[in-house]
């Protein structure tokens, strides 16, 4: 363990910065298990009852893991910024990071109806098993639903304890709160805009972006990087050049994820395949397929990527979505996008000024979340321009920002 105190505890000792983004992610989880630890004590003192049924399950759920891609990013961003030495406030921003994302994975799995995540039953699933296990009056699904989502809040709970405490603490805890801030109501703002867009059955490229910058490229790459450059109290040029990294690279993430939900292997995902297709959901895989089928009067395919969510043959209608997706070169198109955004984003970034050895953690970690060639990442952490404009989207015209 790393002796970082839980909330309200004394003055956390001198803990030395990670060497690299894969050293941040560990240490971030030795950081979340004292966490845990402490937040579970403190339930068992409030009600046995609440921390065996709700907290060990939200803590469980925290440690299963995950990619902790945005502890990572946190860490390019404060060594971007000149972030040395202790690495305190560092870590506990980044276990705030991961605490909200925990809670954005439970409430959204509530929302979409998935089961699985992270290699491992939904945690409604598990309150669902556990209401009949315990032979529970009414419906196992709303004793879960309501249960999950009081799930969420407390791991946001935890979170904003967590980052308030740390910028109470830090020098730079006005500029590390204004990203908080953001980074809170981007996240609520880009998960109504997808619920929106299901809800009035969007097909619209621009939609899909929206959607995609807001969930996923400020969400998962371009905030992380900004709250850990804000605790070295950067500003001007180098938060405007992690702002563009993490906007292209966030994209290319998101990107990978839709071809992922489409494509997938659940075994190596640890979340289903095809349920976003199934469900018809806004993506921009999706979006860019359909204009392309209308482009060349394909409609076999836009019979079956538009029609509605279908109540036979779910595996059926998939396989039929995955043949037009692939026929019209929408997945094609979606692979070269995210090469491009990618490569834009490792130049981005060496326009902070980031040493070396930082640009190439970032391009390694870019090619790791895009899923592109380390090579590309690789040549592009090198220099150069800052590429080509993120809306222009391969095989379709310019379309804002490009998810």
């Amino acid at each position: 363990m790393l002796g970082l105190r839980p909330v309200g505890a004394e003055p956390l000792a001198h803990v030395d910065g990670p060497g690299t983004a894969r050293d941040a992610a560990r240490d971030v989880d030795a950081v979340l298990a004292d966490l845990m630890a402490a937040y579970l004590r403190r339930a068992r003192e409030v009600d046995p009852v609440f921390a065996r049924d709700v907290v060990e399950r939200l803590a469980g759920f925290v440690q299963r893991g995950g990619k902790r891609l945005r502890t990572a990013f946190a860490w390019c961003g404060w060594r971007a910024a000149g972030g040395t030495g202790d690495a305190g406030d560092l870590l506990r921003t980044a276990a705030a990071i991961e605490l909200l994302q925990a809670c954005a994975l439970v409430h959204d799995d509530v929302m979409d109806g998935s089961a699985l995540r992270r290699g491992g039953p939904a945690l409604h699933v598990e309150f669902a098993r556990m209401h009949r296990g315990a032979r529970m009056a009414g419906p196992p699904q709303v004793f879960a639903a309501s249960t999950a989502v009081l799930a969420g809040d407390l791991a946001l709970a935890w979170a904003d304890d967590l980052l308030t405490e740390t910028a109470l603490g830090s020098p730079h805890g006005t500029r590390l709160h204004r990203e908080w801030r953001a980074v809170r109501g981007e996240m609520v703002a880009g998960q109504y805009r997808d619920l929106q867009a299901q809800a009035t059955g969007s097909r619209d490229v621009a939609d899909a972006l929206t959607v995609a910058t807001l969930k996923s490229a400020l969400y998962t790459v371009a905030r992380p990087m900004a709250l850990g450059a804000a605790l070295t109290g950067a500003d001007g040029p180098v938060l405007r050049s992690l702002h563009a990294a993490g906007r292209c690279a966030g994209l290319a993430f998101q990107l990978r994820d839709d071809l992922l939900g489409a494509f997938g292997d659940p075994a190596l995902t640890g979340k289903p395949a095809g349920e976003d297709l199934r469900d018809r959901k806004v993506t921009y895989l999706l979006a860019v397929a359909l204009r392309l089928a209308e482009a060349v009067g394909d409609e076999d395919a836009i019979a079956v990527l538009a029609a509605p969510r279908a109540s036979g043959d779910p595996r059926g209608n998939v396989e039929a979505m995955r043949a037009a997706l692939d026929r019209t070169g929408a997945r094609a198109a979606v692979e070269a996008r995210i090469a491009e955004l990618a490569a834009a984003g490792v130049r981005h970034f060496a326009h902070t000024g980031a040493a070396p050895a930082v640009r190439r953690e970032f391009a390694a970690l870019v090619a790791r979340a895009a899923g592109t060639a380390p090579g590309e990442a690789a040549d592009a952490a090198s220099g150069g321009a800052t590429g080509g404009a993120p809306g222009e989207a391969a095989g379709t015209a310019s379309d804002g920002e490009a998810r």
